[in-house]
This record gives structure tokens, sequence and C-alpha cells, in this order.
């Protein structure tokens, strides 16, 4: 492993600032992953003075080359491999430092090696039981219908028996698999019928061993909510901010391409997503999505995010709630630093996603007058961007991008043209039938296993 760490000051005898002070923070806190997320962590930290460590297995990861970290090249990004390369950085570290984790495999690998790691880090979670419950989608269908919480219904198919129970759903719907480790299934289909529901089932299954099936709730992208918080002892709420997407990519099901803060919602949504995480016992790092219906205006929970920082976790920081600074501080005994909105809400952005997207849909959803904060770019840490340069010239040659972007538009065209929806929900009852041969050439997926890749 190589590493290397700043020189800092210590904090003076029995003194804790009531405010930022960066000399006055010496613990470090180490990051796992160096895409765009973690990057958005690292500025997030780093800005208030916070010693950081950035881990990946792959040197040429933008954020392992910020200016406010110092990049550590590990062995494995999961597993034990990642356990075994934490513990060996902890032996070189003066202080137990904070962890934060990008990934839901990172998170199951964490949760369950937690005993070999709690006397190491700084980390809050709740029991396996809960962690493993909440990444699957069938659990946290079970624990949300359980305590009352609006949720798309949905149900299990592992076998063409299952297929009977598609009566019972409206459609159309969306065919997902149940947690993020399936890397063979696509991340999300829309069909329009019970027939190519049945068909699209056939053609996955083979490589996957179950898929849920939801019902598709009518909206556009801006219709989609989130909620970001820190939880800490007994489920208090550390920090939460509320946000709205949008655009996604790919359309309507994919990752965050860009999205802004959403006052509007904010009591409403952070009154519903602590409720469901009170419910549930978690504590930690967390985020529900939700999604307004278009035709009655009722929201449906659709997914948590836990034991991670989200991919836009960076839009709460530069529209003044900094969710990771909140939970550093927490678990330290620190007194928290007092928020400062900016005077009208940035745009977080993830231009290699926002940019397909306008080739799908060139709709400019932004509020007027609204300022943009890349992902990508920053004056005062300009050398990721060379990196995520890199990335993307190696991506643009890659034939599946390209299929990608062709595909989304031929469907979007169709769509329009059988008049099965409003144009501006982007042509999400798409009649066409992928075969399980063209999922794998169309389907997005990072270089490594896990690795997001919105």
């Amino acid at each position: 492993m190589t590493l290397l760490l700043p020189v800092r000051a210590s904090s003076p005898p029995n003194s804790v600032p009531t405010r930022v002070a960066p000399v006055a923070l010496s613990t470090p806190a180490v990051i796992v992953g160096a895409d765009a997320d973690a990057l958005g962590i690292a500025r997030s930290l780093g800005r208030a003075g916070v010693p950081l460590i950035v881990a990946d297995s792959d040197a040429r990861r933008p954020a392992m080359h910020s200016r406010y970290a110092r990049p550590l090249v590990i062995s494995a990004m999961s597993g034990p491999g990642l356990i075994d390369s934490l513990l060996a950085l902890r032996t070189r570290l003066d202080e137990r430092p904070v962890l934060f984790v990008t990934t839901d495999l990172q998170v199951r690998t964490v949760s369950n090696y937690r005993e070999r790691l709690t006397g190491a880090f700084h980390m809050r979670l709740p029991d396996d039981d809960c962690v493993c419950q909440l990444l699957d989608k069938r659990g946290f269908q079970q624990l949300a219908e359980r305590h009352g919480f609006p949720v798309p219904r949905s149900i299990t198919v592992r076998e063409e028996k299952d297929f009977v129970k598609f009566a019972g759903l409206q459609f159309p719907a969306v065919i997902k698999p149940p947690n993020k480790e399936y890397f063979n299934a696509p991340r999300a289909l829309t069909v329009s019928s019970r027939e190519q529901a049945e068909a699209m089932c056939r053609a996955i299954l083979p490589e996957v061993p179950e898929l849920i099936l939801q019902e598709w709730i009518e909206g556009s992208e801006s219709d989609i909510y989130f909620c970001l918080q820190y939880r800490g002892e007994s489920g208090v709420t550390v920090s939460s901010f509320t946000g709205r997407k949008l655009r996604c990519w790919p359309p309507q099901t994919g990752s965050t391409a860009s999205c802004i803060a959403a006052p509007e919602m904010e009591d409403e949504l952070e009154r519903r997503t602590k409720a469901f995480f009170d419910k549930t016992g978690f504590v930690g790092m967390c985020s529900m999505e939700y999604k307004q219906d278009q035709r009655s205006g009722k929201l449906f929970m659709i997914e948590p995010t836990v034991g991670r920082t989200d991919w836009q976790e960076e839009v709460a920081s530069i529209n003044g709630v900094n969710i990771p600074l909140a939970a550093y501080r927490y678990e330290l005994g620190l007194p928290q630093s007092p928020s400062s909105r900016p005077c009208g809400s940035l745009v977080w952005t993830y231009p290699p996603s926002y940019w397909r997207s306008t080739l799908v849909s060139f709709h400019d959803r932004r509020p007027a007058g609204a300022r943009v904060k890349s992902a990508c770019w920053c004056f005062d840490d300009p050398v990721p961007l060379a990196f995520f340069v890199w990335e993307w010239i190696r991506k643009l040659w890659s034939p599946a991008r390209w299929c990608e972007v062709i595909f989304a538009r031929a469907k979007r065209a169709l769509h329009q043209y059988r008049g099965l929806s409003q144009p501006h929900l982007g042509g999400r009852r798409s009649g066409t039938v992928r075969s399980a041969n063209s999922l794998h050439l169309i389907q997005p997926r990072g270089s490594r296993q896990g690795e997001k890749d919105p």
C-alpha cells in the first residue's frame, strides 16, 4: 500500500472549537472509493480542515487526485481484502479515523466484519439483520408494508410459475434486481404489458436467480425526491437535507444526473424519512428516495440507501447542509458547526450523465437563473477533472455507450409514435423487448465489479 498523510497541527489541550476550525481537526477521515460521490465527500470535509485519506484499488480514479486528500491504493474494494487493507492502514495512524463508504458492497462488507473494525474506526451501523434487510428491495418492501408506508406494489419472480402473479399488478411496471449485487441484471427495465413482462423475465432469469416486478409510478424525473440524513444514537437526526432530481441517466430509472434543493418538500419528507428509519431502528448514514404520482399527487417510497453516502450527497453540502462533516463531528463528540444556506439553490450536475440525458430529452428542467455546480470541476480542486476526462474518452469509444444512447432515443421515438403516454414522461412505456444478449450490450456498468456507473 502507498500512503501519504498530511501534517496537521494538534488540538490545544482541553479545547473544543465551537465553529469549524481547520487547525483543530487532527482526526483523519477515510473514504473508500474514489468516484464523483467520494470526491464530493472529500471536498465537503477537506474544506473544513479534516485530514483525509481516499482509498481505492485504482490509482487513476478522480478522487485519488483531490488536493484535499491523500491517496491510498488498496488491494480490494470489498470483502476480506478491504478489511485487511483498512486494518493495515489503521496501524499507521495515530488516531482512530472516521470511516465513510460509498457502495452497497462496502456497506455489506463493513457490516459483516464489524467486530474487527469497531475498535479501529469510528463507524455507526445498526445490527447486521437490519442492514441486510434494507439493502434488499424485498426486505425494504416488507418493512414498508408492515409499518404502513406507501410503496408501489411489487412481486418477486424466480421462475415462470410466478408469472401468474402478474395478474395482480397494474401496468406499466418496472423490472429490477432485488439488490445491486446482481451484476448481470439490468438496473431497471420498464414494460407496458403483462406479455412484455413475461418475455423480459424469460430473457433475464437464466442469468440471475430472481427479479422484482414493481408497478410504475407515473411522473417525470423532476417528480423524484430524496431525503439525505445522518442519524445518531437512538435515531436522533444529526443532519438532514431534502432535494429533487432534475435529470437521470438512464432516463427515469437511472442515477442522478442533476438535482437541486427542494425546500417546499423539506418538512414532509424529513418527517416521513425519520418515521421510517425510526421504525426500522436504523442509525448512521442513510437516505430515502420518493416519487410523486403525477395523477394523484401521492408520494411513494421507492428505495432507501443505507450505511453509505448517496451518489448526489454533495448537493446538500453546496446548499449549506454538510452531512459528511456533521457525521464526522458527531462521531468525535464535537459541537456541530452552524449551517449557512446560500441565497438561491445551487444545481448539482454530473456532466457525463447530464449530457447523455440531453440526447434523449432536450427540455431543460433547471429553474430559471439557477447556478450550476459540477461534480467534476472545481476552481479550488482542478486536478480530478483531468482524470474524469480520461475516463470519458475511454468510455466514448465503447460501443455499448453508443448503443445505450441509440436505444434510448429509439425507445422514446417509438413511445411517442404509439402515443402510449405524454411526451414529458420520457417514453417509459416502451413496447420494446430486449433479448438476454442485448441486455449485456446496453447495460451501463463500471470497469470493476460493484462499481457505480451512473
